[in-house]
């Protein structure tokens, strides 16, 4: 069974659709607080419609949290605090951590799924943080897409909309402004517009994984 996470959540109606999505696919649905919305919206409700009730699902206030109640706190590392890959150890045989985030050069197609893995995604307006990417930039994966300038017919009118500033000299809505610490990401000059609604990417990810696993009803 794989894992998949939502990290302080936003927009209900897609938490709703990606539970759907993991009672289908016989997925675990975490959800790290704090919650944009509560677990009685009617839009969460409605867009899980029935499934809700057969979801396997927990509920975290934060990060630590979840990562101390999943034991996860030394998946980078051995005992000793010695990097796994360094040693030829696989991690101590714990679950594999997945980031994903359009900052990443290696795309989730590249990744490596075993039963029990989690899939880690942000909230919907910003994303994951980039203290938590570059704490794990070996395991940031990104789904590809079109650049804006092929995607986007109103492109300018976007960019527009990045470059203002806000009355309190804030940029109205995310800008990558320099290059993230992590050598694994993409250099910020090249940030797109154009990106999946986070229920979209959870499937696509989670169905990858899937597959490698061979779920039921696909070729491996």
């Amino acid at each position: 069974m794989f894992n998949l996470v939502l990290v302080e959540p936003e927009i209900p109606a897609n938490t709703g659709n990606i539970g759907r999505t993991c009672v289908v696919s016989g997925t675990h649905l975490h959800l790290v607080g704090p919650l944009g919305f509560s677990l009685d919206d009617k839009s969460l409700k409605r867009a899980g419609m029935a499934y809700w009730k057969s979801l396997n699902v927990s509920v975290y206030d934060n990060w630590n949290q979840f990562i101390e109640k999943n034991g996860l706190a030394d998946t980078s590392t051995t005992p000793e605090g010695v990097f796994a890959h360094d040693v030829g150890i696989d991690a101590v045989d714990k679950p594999h951590l997945h980031f994903l985030t359009k900052k990443a050069k290696k795309t989730y197609t590249q990744a490596t799924y075993r039963d029990g893995d989690y899939l880690i995604f942000g909230k919907e307006s910003l994303g994951l943080s980039e203290e938590l990417l570059a704490k794990h930039a070996d395991e940031c994966e990104r789904i590809p897409m079109l650049q804006d300038s092929v995607s986007l017919v109103n492109r300018e009118d976007w960019s527009q909309k990045h470059d203002a500033l806000d009355g309190g000299g804030q940029y109205s809505h995310p800008v990558l402004l320099q290059q993230d610490i992590c050598g694994n990401f993409i250099d910020p000059n090249e940030f797109s517009v154009s990106a999946l609604n986070v229920s979209n990417a959870a499937a696509i990810v989670l169905y990858e994984a899937l597959r490698q696993i061979g779920f039921p009803g696909m070729d491996v």
